[in-house]
């Protein structure tokens, strides 16, 4: 079954086409929720848009998707010094 949540893909039109995503969930027969490299933030996306790899990660899991799709860690922000106060 390829629409399934963990499945890995890759976005074949929009701002996204190119990158890897991961589908998070499936909301009907027609679309699913990914999230993909360029934008982690879960977005809705027609499956006719994506081509499906023989992939599988568990969606629960964030850091194995963000390894899958290539999201880099991020550092926390410093704080600006206060100097001259």
């Amino acid at each position: 079954m390829l629409l399934e949540p963990g499945r890995v893909c890759i976005k074949k039109f929009g701002r996204d086409a190119g990158s890897r995503a991961v589908i998070l969930k499936v909301v009907n027969d027609n679309t699913v929720q990914v999230s993909t490299g360029t934008r982690p933030k879960p977005r809705n996306c027609n499956v006719r848009h994506l081509e499906f790899l023989n992939e599988k990660v568990d969606p629960s899991n964030r850091a194995q998707v963000d390894k899958v799709i290539g999201v880099k860690e991020q550092k926390p922000r410093q704080q600006p010094s206060q100097k001259g106060k």
